[in-house]
């Protein structure tokens, strides 16, 4: 089975006719690691909720292990495709962190003993085994993020798509999420700011403005090219900015 997302002269333009994403076209291959960065407003966002259904492109396609997003196709992209929303308060709705979870699982269709193991091996992973009878809402924002992943790990997709997961981090939460991602095995693309993140844990990056791809390639050149950079409205990561 192909593990690829290919989007092919993608193009999305929401109902108030703000064109999103004018003709985004790119592969994600199985393993990769991949920051997708941009300013506010370059079609990142857009571009990750096309992955797996949330939205469905005006124009173009989108493919993952050889199934075009569609109607027919949703259930089985959505199996295979893991989103995660920069805000956990968008994932987590349930009374007790497992149950959080399990949500996923259960609804899969799994039984007791086998939601109960990919609850646990989740929840482990995000090295959060020890809440799981907690309330979401009395875990600390980091606690949360790393539960809203879980959730989608409990899941074993083959992508994971994740919203500015460091944002809003204090240094210690930032930290473990970087030591969480850098573990996961999974394709990995990554909508964020942190170019200091992008910089240590993901080897390419793809930079969007205005709705189209203005650079994909090795992430070590892409971020030492100040020009280019600045005219994206992003910035020298710190570990360039130090060695200069």
């Amino acid at each position: 089975m192909s593990c690829s997302i290919i989007y092919q002269n993608v193009r999305y333009t929401y109902s108030d006719g703000t064109e999103a994403l004018q003709g985004l076209s790119f592969e994600l291959t199985h393993g990769e690691h991949v920051a997708l960065l941009g300013p506010n407003g370059a079609g990142k966002s857009t571009a990750m909720l096309l992955s797996n259904g949330v939205l469905m492109p005006t124009s173009g396609t989108v493919e993952v292990g050889h199934l075009i997003l569609s109607d027919e196709t949703l259930v089985r992209i959505r199996q295979r495709v893991g989103l995660v929303f920069q805000d956990p308060d968008d994932q987590l709705f349930m009374t007790t962190v497992f149950d959080d979870v399990a949500f996923g699982p259960r609804n899969k269709g799994l039984n007791n003993q086998e939601v109960k193991e990919r609850v646990t091996e989740a929840l482990e992973a995000v090295s959060l085994l020890q809440v799981q009878n907690k309330a979401p809402q009395d875990l600390s924002f980091g606690q949360k993020k790393r539960v809203a992943l879980a959730t989608i790990l409990a899941m074993q997709p083959d992508f994971l798509i994740l919203d500015e997961p460091t944002s809003n981090l204090d240094p210690r939460g930032r930290r473990q999420m970087m030591t969480l991602l850098s573990s996961i095995h999974a394709t990995l693309l990554i909508a964020t700011h942190d170019l200091d993140m992008v910089w240590e844990l993901l080897p390419r990056s793809i930079i969007l403005d205005e709705g189209t791809i203005v650079a994909d390639g090795p992430t070590k050149e892409l971020l030492q090219d100040e020009a280019l950079l600045t005219a994206h409205g992003l910035e020298l990561p710190s570990a360039v900015r130090f060695a200069r």
